[in-house]
């Protein structure tokens, strides 16, 4: 008769345990660059719109955020006109799937070409 021995690997007594995973080196946090200036005041709100527009995003989530946040800078015609756009765009959101909805999209659209136009009367070019 025949013996077979079976030995699992890893099994025994000369098995030693794993040494612990290497410490992964420290990155350096990378230097943080100033915020952009906003100068004259409105320069970056009216920049994120003419982006918007020229890149047909003012429906994008995020995109009409991020011009009212930067408006938080700008003289109080561009603020203004960043909230009417706010406002326009939260009805959008607010009628999606709805008969209303064309109409709510189109009224983001007349919020930014009037906000465009108060960006032009402050000296701010937009688009163009």
């Amino acid at each position: 008769m025949t013996a077979v021995l079976l030995t699992a690997a890893g099994c025994g007594d000369a098995a030693e345990p794993a040494p612990p995973p290497a410490a992964s080196p420290q990155a350096s946090p990378a230097p943080s660059s100033p915020p952009p200036v906003d100068d004259p005041p409105g320069t970056l709100t009216c920049a994120g719109l003419s982006a918007a527009i020229a890149d047909a995003s003012l429906m994008t989530p995020g995109v009409v955020d991020a011009i009212v946040r930067a408006s938080a800078t700008a003289d109080a015609p561009v603020a203004d006109a960043a909230q009417r756009l706010a406002t326009a765009y939260a009805s959008a959101v607010a009628a999606a799937g709805t008969e209303n909805e064309p109409d709510a999209v189109a009224a983001v659209g007349a919020a930014a070409s009037d906000m465009s136009s108060v960006c032009s009367d402050s000296g701010l070019k937009t688009v163009g």
